[in-house]
């Protein structure tokens, strides 16, 4: 995998209309890692995939239906299977990471990229997931300067109290020594 144009040319990739321009287009300095799965805990569908496109449509799930109106995005998504769909260029700005701060500095769509990985808090993660996501770190490592590991966070680091993912079973230990 390569990026070209701030995309990465061997994933699939679905253009969310959900990103604007960052206040700074060179300041990629921050990765967040997120977990989804929708509805909560259910993993193999599109429903990702539609959420980020503002494709959902009216269905018998609630939970579904009480987020249809919402307008999310993240530059990746990495499906357990290790599938990666890329939806905003990664010097877009994603909306991500909603009320956020890291080392003092507020917004962190802003200067972050945003990786989604269909997942829960309480579910481990698949080998795939953290193969798929040790490759892009390195390919992002290499074309923003500003990135390393230490500069990759959680959701929950940035978002306190108000966002848990990826949650405790995600292997931090593991993904460093894949960078490595």
């Amino acid at each position: 995998m390569k990026i070209k144009n701030h995309i990465l040319d061997e994933v699939k990739y679905l253009e969310s209309p959900n990103y604007n321009v960052r206040p700074d287009e060179k300041d990629i300095s921050l990765i967040v890692i997120h977990s989804i799965s929708l509805p909560p805990t259910i993993f193999g569908n599109t429903y990702v995939e539609e959420f980020f496109l503002n494709k959902l449509s009216h269905t018998n799930q609630e939970y579904l239906n009480s987020i249809r109106d919402m307008k999310v995005s993240s530059h990746l998504y990495i499906k357990r299977d290790g599938e990666v769909i890329q939806f905003v260029p990664f010097n877009k700005r994603a909306w991500h990471a909603g009320k956020s701060s890291y080392n003092g500095r507020e917004n962190c769509n802003d200067f972050s990229i945003g990786i989604e990985l269909e997942g829960c808090e309480d579910i481990s993660f698949e080998d795939n997931q953290y193969i798929k996501l040790s490759e892009i770190l390195h390919i992002l490592f290499k074309e923003y300067p500003s990135l390393n590991i230490e500069r990759t966070v959680a959701h929950s680091d940035i978002s306190p109290g108000r966002k848990l993912d990826p949650g405790p079973l995600f292997d931090w230990k593991r993904l460093k020594s894949m960078i490595k």
